[in-house]
């Protein structure tokens, strides 16, 4: 299972209400680095199917989300549990610092 879309219309029901942590990528079709991101997003989300959702957010598409979570510059990633934010990480970075820094399960 690759990534999931998510929108301000179902933020709440797929990330705030879900059962597993989810990492929610807040992105935009312009930003180059939001881009360079993406497979690390797709790796991440083939890795941890099961026991984490993995999300993608389009911050044109869908502002009230990332002006409700402070989403000032992109890419953001945010580690959701349990309805809350845990972590959050700015600027593409390399896989293994996601798995660190938000100490995910192997």
């Amino acid at each position: 299972m690759s990534e999931i879309q998510v929108t301000d219309a179902d933020f709440e029901d797929q990330v705030i209400k879900a059962e597993t942590p989810v990492i929610v990528d807040f992105w935009a079709e312009w930003c180059g680095p939001c881009r360079s991101l993406a497979p690390v997003i797709e790796e991440l989300s083939k890795d941890y199917e099961g026991k984490v959702k993995v999300a993608k957010l389009d911050v044109d598409n869908n502002p009230v989300s990332a002006s409700k979570y402070s989403v000032m510059s992109i890419p953001t990633v945010i580690y959701f549990d349990s309805g809350k934010e845990v972590k959050r990480l700015v600027g593409a970075r390399e896989k293994n610092n996601y798995e660190q820094e938000f100490e995910l399960p192997k």
